[in-house]
């Protein structure tokens, strides 16, 4: 290396290319690999038809088309050789793309889970949900307070009215033993005093019924004038 290029530098080395344009230029190499394998393939066909056909009457022409086979045959040994190592270098580029890309989206979900977690702390959080237990706790406390009744009943006996309940019962009982019922439509017995009793009028005679109608028709005759 010269003292120029020393002092002011040399050529800069070109950038590597990304993983994609590696591939695709593999991809392009591979292509234009299996495009000379079918070139040499027809060849060989070509020089094993030109050597079985001077087998007999021009055996140096045979012998010539057989040399070239081989050359044919050893290029297209190297060139299986050469795709195989490019297979394996593209496989490999594709491996190193893919991982490339899950990795970025690990990072992005690393950092957007700790831009998440940037302003919590776990000993807020766990104060947090010690509160919400409280509350809950509080909340349990009213409810079943609301929920119980005050003063509505609280200074009944229990047991006596239980007691009550059976003399109700063996009272009922007690009815339907003796057959006796309880009757609404019996009359009332009177309190005051038996009125006298009338007495039945005497038969009138004959002749007191006929003064009677003639008394009768007088007071008619007197109305009528």
């Amino acid at each position: 290396m010269s003292f120029l290029t020393k002092m002011f530098g040399g050529k800069k080395e070109a950038a590597a290319p990304t993983t994609s344009e590696a591939i695709q230029k593999l991809r392009e190499t591979e292509e234009m690999l299996v495009k000379k394998q079918d070139f040499l393939e027809k060849k060989i066909d070509l020089e094993i038809g030109t050597a079985k056909k001077n087998a007999a009457k021009n055996k140096r022409a045979a012998i010539q088309a057989l040399k070239r086979k081989k050359r044919y045959e050893k290029q297209l040994q190297q060139i299986d050789g050469t795709l195989s190592t490019i297979e394996m270098q593209r496989e490999a580029l594709e491996s190193a793309n893919t991982n490339t890309a899950v990795l970025t989206t690990m990072k992005n979900a690393a950092d957007a889970l700790k831009a998440a977690h940037k302003h919590m702390d776990v000993d807020q959080v766990h104060d947090m949900m010690d509160d919400i237990a409280e509350q809950q706790d509080v909340a349990k406390e009213i409810s079943d307070a609301i929920s119980n009744p005050v003063a509505f009943g609280q200074d009944i006996d229990e047991e006596e009215l239980e007691r009550e309940l059976e003399e109700l019962e063996q009272e009922e009982l007690d009815k339907e033993l003796l057959g006796v019922g309880e009757t609404d439509d019996l009359p009332e017995v009177p309190s005051g005093e038996l009125a006298p009793a009338v007495k039945p009028r005497a038969a009138k005679s004959k002749a007191e019924e006929i003064t009677d109608d003639d008394e009768v028709m007088k007071q008619l005759k007197m109305w009528s004038t």
